[in-house]
């Protein structure tokens, strides 16, 4: 496995990313701006994240996916390592994500701790209901790392 920052092309991520973000019009509000990196098995993409500096010290996780025949082998965690070592020393990396037990678990398996949440994010931003492992997802739960 190998891990390479992508600079062009980042649409070309599309259906990978849609499995960690399901709105399209969602994803292209960070696409651009943010900074992509694509864990590769072989030749194929089987991992994808993006992260973006949201503000002076604040770096946020906006997207992290893996394909499903490669959850649950470290993807997703070798992905977020990644981004520790890359942003080391430059505060903090925030990630927000619904409120789903196995979620949340991976992100305090990762030294993350709950930050704050943001109400009724997925009822206002989302144009259909987001449902993930059978839970209706309504309010965005915030977790932080220090970098």
């Amino acid at each position: 496995m190998k891990i390479r920052e992508i600079e062009e092309n980042k649409e070309s991520f599309l259906p990978l990313l849609l499995l960690g973000d399901e709105q399209e019009s969602m994803i292209w509000r960070y696409l651009e701006r943010g900074r992509m990196a694509v864990l590769y098995c072989g030749e194929k993409a089987a991992a994808v994240s993006v992260v973006t500096k949201e503000a002076e010290g604040i770096w946020e996780l906006k997207n992290i996916a893996v394909l499903p025949c490669c959850q649950r082998q470290g993807c997703g965690r070798r992905l977020l390592e990644f981004w520790l070592d890359c942003l080391r020393g430059q505060g903090i990396l925030q990630a927000g994500t619904g409120e789903v037990p196995s979620t949340m678990g991976f992100y305090q398996d990762c030294g993350f701790q709950f930050s704050h949440r943001i109400p009724d994010f997925f009822v206002h931003y989302y144009d259909h209901p987001i449902v993930e492992d059978g839970k209706l997802l309504k309010d965005m739960v915030y977790f932080s790392r220090k970098l």
